[in-house]
């Protein structure tokens, strides 16, 4: 009996272990290619002009790394590109550039930015979430429920535009 409670726990422990090595292993090769290509991008538009593409991937991989000042003017540098590339889908810069000033608590910039995605792209449900949750920082909250009830109409399964509807709903009626 001994045998087998000590087999069993050793099998647990060793399984438990496996399971952290592959985690480990996994955030260590996502970091290294992140780091990876933060060095090329870097040392890229150093050099020479980038693409949208180029200098919104670097914008975001200064937001991961919440070094919003430098996120920030990257993706501006994102935005001018796009227009000298005739680019038109150009939200998701908006977006990650509103993001990058929420995270400053620059909710207005924010707010102006969420907006301009929203513009260009009226079905972006992420931007409606994000200009709800701006609005709810401000404490304007019947703006908030608004852009969440607009994500709902794009999307009736959002579990985040549903979870804080129902709790501003409350708070508007009260």
């Amino acid at each position: 009996m001994d045998n087998n409670l000590a087999t069993i726990y050793l099998s647990v422990l060793v399984s438990l272990l496996a399971f952290t090595v592959v985690i480990i292993f996994r955030q260590i090769i996502k970091t290294r290619k992140r780091e990876g290509s933060l060095s090329r991008l870097r040392k890229k538009l150093a050099k020479e002009k980038g693409t949208t593409q180029e200098y919104y991937e670097l914008a975001s991989i200064y937001s991961e790394k919440k070094v919003f000042s430098q996120a920030i003017a990257l993706f501006q540098k994102a935005l001018k590109a796009a227009e000298e590339e005739g680019e038109e889908n150009v939200a998701y810069i908006y977006n990650g550039l509103g993001y990058a000033y929420f995270a400053q608590e620059q909710y207005d910039l924010a707010i102006r930015q969420y907006k301009e995605a929203l513009r260009t792209k009226p079905d972006y449900v992420t931007a409606f979430n994000n200009l709800g949750h701006s609005y709810e920082r401000k404490k304007l909250n019947t703006q908030a429920l608004e852009a969440y009830e607009n994500a709902l109409k794009i999307n009736p399964n959002n579990a985040t535009a549903k979870r804080r509807a129902e709790s501003l709903r409350r708070l508007v009626t009260a």
